[in-house]
């Protein structure tokens, strides 16, 4: 894949042990999310990734605190992203954030700040 190429990546939380669909359900939230942020405020990079097959990718961490750390490096470089938070009606409270959304940017963009991520 060329650097130049786009990708959204959804950083999803495994401490939270969320049951398969609730993982997607949380990752479908912030794909949807960043996508609609992504439309309206760098529509380059959003009709670029549409354009090339919007390419996601999952990965995951181990912790809340390293998910906001991957968002304030995301905020400082101006990277569209979406944090989601669940509303609590199914298997885990209220108020938890499950994971990030970032992008779509491009490849490059965001491997530097994910590129060290497994895959969930």
């Amino acid at each position: 894949m060329a650097p130049d190429e786009r990708k959204m990546v959804i950083v999803m939380r495994s401490d939270l042990r969320m049951s398969k669909g609730k993982i997607a359900a949380q990752a479908s939230h912030a794909a949807v999310n960043c996508a609609f942020a992504s439309k309206k405020r760098d529509p380059r990079n959003f009709d670029a990734w549409y354009s090339q097959g919007q390419r996601k990718v999952v990965l995951k961490v181990d912790s809340l605190e390293t998910l906001y750390e991957i968002k304030a490096v995301a905020d400082a470089q101006g990277i569209v992203n979406s944090l989601i938070t669940d509303q609590g009606r199914t298997e885990i409270p209220a108020g938890s954030v499950t994971c990030l959304g970032l992008g779509p940017a491009t490849e490059a963009a965001l491997d530097k700040i994910t590129g060290d991520l497994s895959m969930l």
